[in-house]
């Protein structure tokens, strides 16, 4: 596999080119505190856009380069990439999940039955319902807690059924012992005979087998992978920076 993805192309229009040559212009902050240009500048820029009723020629001229412009993008897909498809992503979303997780500037609505008991109760039905931003918060601290601690909480959840995926090691942790196998000579009906009467071979332990397996720990654990491709595949378009 080879894959190639080069960044999002950014919009460069009227309002930017205002901006880029009024780059002496200093910023001035909003009601939530985020710089921007002073408003003339935005009207500098409105008017190089032709303002309400049509586009200006410079407008146009904008539109047209953005529709020649096009995104990096070249994926090459090798026959063994396909052998095991499922690892073969999962080194892709693993990492991807975790810089999301380390960088994100939001987070999206996820159903409270996606999240444990101690995470579904809510004092803000109203505003916990909706999609919520960092800078939120400053209308109410709660409301950003209990939306970011759930999409957090979603993501760690995606980021271990990944892991797993990518390193099944999980498993030995449930495991203990030696395997001893040996094949028993038997009849059609299943009783011992020597080696030379013997038209079937049966798998069985041998005197040196102490292996002992977890199953009901291992299950416990693989739920949880389960759960976790579960919400992958759930909130896959919540996925955004």
């Amino acid at each position: 596999m080879k894959v190639t993805i080069g960044p999002y192309k950014n919009w460069i229009g009227p309002y930017q080119i205002a901006e880029a040559l009024c780059f002496w212009a200093k910023d001035v902050k909003d009601e939530y505190d985020f710089p921007h240009k002073p408003d003339w500048v935005h009207n500098f820029g409105s008017w190089l856009a032709g303002g309400d009723d049509k586009d200006s020629w410079l407008q146009k001229v904008c539109l047209w380069i953005e529709s020649k412009r096009k995104r990096n993008i070249k994926i090459k897909i090798d026959r063994w990439d396909t052998w095991s498809m499922d690892h073969t992503l999962a080194l892709i979303a693993l990492p991807m999940l975790k810089q999301l997780k380390a960088t994100k500037h939001g987070s999206p609505f996820v159903d409270l039955e996606d999240v444990p008991e101690e995470m579904r109760s809510t004092e803000t039905e109203e505003w916990d319902s909706q999609t919520c931003f960092d800078f939120y918060n400053e209308a109410s601290d709660k409301i950003g807690q209990d939306v970011h601690t759930r999409w957090a909480w979603v993501l760690d959840e995606m980021i271990f059924a990944f892991e797993c995926e990518v390193d099944d090691s999980w498993e030995e942790a449930f495991q203990s012992g030696d395997i001893d196998t040996v094949w028993k000579p038997v009849d059609r009906e299943g009783n011992d005979v020597t080696e030379e009467e013997a038209k079937l071979f049966q798998m069985t332990d041998g005197p040196n087998h102490t292996y002992k397996c977890d199953y009901a720990g291992m299950a416990v654990v693989q739920k949880r992978i389960d759960n976790g491709f579960r919400l992958f595949g759930k909130y896959y378009q919540g996925l955004w920076d």
